[in-house]
């Protein structure tokens, strides 16, 4: 792994399933994760993901592609265009620093709106990565 690397894409299909099933799991229970009527009274097309499950799939991304020895040790994320059923978010990565066995990947995850993800990922490397 060097500095400029980039991580293979990962394109993440989102269901309205993905969507309710990481709010239960994250025991976020806003109507708006799961109550696709209540989600346009409040101004939403439909329900949207949150940011729980964004930031697992995140770790998610660096660790399949780093392998199961990868210590996530900082994940600083920032939202912006919403997840909604029927998207797709594609994760990408590069390697913008590396001090030792730790590095620093910066991630950002899009769908058709835009950018629904963008952040850092500090890691420490395990065997193999």
């Amino acid at each position: 792994m060097n500095v400029g690397d980039a991580l293979p894409p990962l394109e993440i299909p989102v269901t309205r399933t993905l969507i309710v099933a990481g709010a239960i799991a994250s025991r976020d229970y806003q109507d708006v994760h799961h109550d696709a009527e209540l989600a346009r009274e409040k101004g939403s097309p439909d329900i949207f993901m949150n940011i729980l499950t964004t930031n697992g799939l995140v770790g998610r991304y660096i660790t399949d592609h780093l392998g199961p020895h990868a210590v996530l040790r900082k994940v600083a994320i920032r939202l912006g265009a919403p997840n909604y059923p029927g998207d797709t978010m594609t994760l990408t990565g590069t390697v913008t620093a590396l001090d030792g066995d730790t590095a620093e990947i910066q991630v950002t995850g899009a769908n058709r709106l835009g950018h629904h993800v963008t952040g850092t990922v500090t890691v420490t490397l395990g065997a193999g990565a």
